[in-house]
């Protein structure tokens, strides 16, 4: 297969203490990239110096992370690219361990998860649990046996455009893997450092009362869809 043309997604909202240095690690890396800015506080265009490798797209109101996504996907589409990289614009990915996800195409649809080393300081017991159980949904909703289901570090086809996904806020990182493989059938996992931040320094959108409803609320929406495809219903 011949090298792929990838450029970085870095959806953020209300991350400005860290998006200048997450952007200048992903530049200094020699890679392009698209920052969507979900509807920020502080505009994320007041942050960043102008440069041409840098697109900076804007949700006038907050719309969630998968809707975010999904905007970058269609400006790397719209730009030529084949596929891109999902980073997180709190400081947690490393713009090094983006080689590791692109060496891994081997071929066409392929989505690359960025499965995390949690063998490192200030993981937090809640997000081991959280990855155990969102892992054995995914995986029994997919037939994937995943690694890191909650990873925000992927590499996607802007073929996940084609796709039927309804959610737009964080269930949809869920939702797009289990529909990505009942079609393509084309998930791999390769294990990247990362970088947790202590309690005190730690910033998250993700609810974990509200997120977490919705999130097990969609895993039994698609193991009934599942089930439907399996009677030739669905």
């Amino acid at each position: 297969m011949s090298q792929p043309n990838v450029i970085i997604v870095v959806p953020t909202y209300n991350n400005p203490k860290t998006i200048s240095k997450v952007i200048e690690d992903i530049l200094n890396h020699n890679y392009k990239v698209i920052v969507v800015d979900d509807g920020s506080d502080t505009k994320v265009s007041s942050l960043l110096e102008e440069n041409e490798n840098v697109t900076i797209l804007r949700h006038e109101q907050n719309l969630g992370k998968g809707q975010a996504i999904l905007t970058g996907a269609k400006k790397a589409k719209e730009l030529g690219y084949n596929y891109f990289v999902s980073m997180d614009g709190d400081g947690q990915h490393l713009a090094s361990e983006i080689k590791k996800l692109i060496e891994c195409i081997n071929s066409e649809n392929q989505i690359v998860m960025g499965a995390r080393n949690f063998e490192i300081e200030n993981v937090p017991t809640k997000s081991k649990v959280g990855r155990a159980f969102h892992n054995f949904w995914i995986s029994l909703n997919s037939g994937y046996k995943i690694n890191d289901s909650l990873t925000g570090f992927r590499l996607y086809p802007v073929s996940i455009l084609d796709l039927n996904i309804k959610t737009r806020r964080f269930n949809f990182e869920a939702e797009v893997l289990v529909k990505h493989y009942w079609k393509h059938k084309n998930i791999s996992d390769t294990i990247i450092e990362c970088y947790y931040p202590s309690p005190e320094e730690r910033v998250s959108h993700f609810d974990n009362y509200n997120d977490t409803i919705n999130i097990t609320l969609l895993h039994l929406k698609l193991f009934f869809q599942k089930i439907l495809l399996l009677k030739g219903i669905f």
